[in-house]
Order: structure tokens, then C-alpha cells, then sequence
């Protein structure tokens, strides 16, 4: 397994956002399954990663089903639930040579879940802007 993937699924276990700074690169760019424009830079993606394990890794839901990995991209499918709605979907991962993300996207089916996520992570992107 790439060192890479190894991070972010630790980032993820522990919902470590702040573990995120580092793999992170600068330019990253973050493709959401409900925000149409990609999303350029580590602040916004970091936001919206953060957002999304808050909101996707409820307590004995969220699990990786399965991965491939091929030199600098992996895909890594998972499931999990929002609101009683079964949510499956892959996240695709690339890194470049220093080992940080540079491209993340995520996509999801079906369309039940995709307007879960989108209600349930709007509810809280707005949680965060009120503590932030």
C-alpha cells in the first residue's frame, strides 16, 4: 500500500483534519460529488475533507469496501449511511513525487444519497464558518 493512502486512512480513522496540512500539496484540486467547478487550493479542500468526515463517518457506518492502487493514483470505494440512505462511492486519489494529494475527487450513487450529502454537508460547512 502507498504511503500516501496509508495517511489518509489514519486521517480518516481518527478524523485528524489537522493531518491534512501535510498531505495536502498547495495546488490541490478537490472535485466534490454536489459543487459542479473544482475547488483549487488546500484551504477550500482541507474545509470541504474536513466537512465530509464529519458528516460521512458516523460512528459504524463509514468503511473502505475496497482499493486499487496503480503508481500515483489509487481508487478507494467505501460506504456508509446519512439519515437512514445507504451511500456508496469512490474517492480517486492522485500524489505527486513529495507525496502529497494534488487531485481528489469524489463521486456518489445514487442520487438519494448525493442530495444526503449535499444537505447534510451544507448543514456542516455552516456549523464550521459559525466556530471558525
Amino acid at each position: 500500500m502507498s504511503s500516501v493512502i496509508e495517511k489518509w486512512h489514519h486521517i480518516v480513522e481518527n478524523l485528524d483534519a489537522k493531518g491534512l496540512d501535510d498531505l495536502l500539496a498547495d495546488d490541490v484540486v478537490f472535485h466534490s460529488p454536489v459543487v459542479h467547478t473544482p475547488q483549487v487550493g488546500k484551504h477550500i479542500t482541507r474545509l470541504y475533507l474536513a466537512a465530509a468526515m464529519q458528516t460521512l463517518n458516523a460512528p459504524g457506518h463509514f468503511k473502505y469496501l475496497r482499493e486499487v492502487i496503480d503508481g500515483n493514483n489509487a481508487v478507494l470505494e467505501f460506504q456508509t449511511e446519512i439519515d437512514g440512505i445507504t451511500i456508496n462511492g469512490v474517492d480517486m486519489i492522485q500524489w505527486n513525487e513529495a507525496g502529497q494529494i494534488v487531485d481528489f475527487k469524489v463521486m456518489v450513487r445514487p442520487l438519494k444519497a448525493v442530495n444526503a450529502i449535499h444537505a447534510a454537508m451544507g448543514r456542516m460547512l455552516e456549523a464550521m464558518k459559525a466556530k471558525a
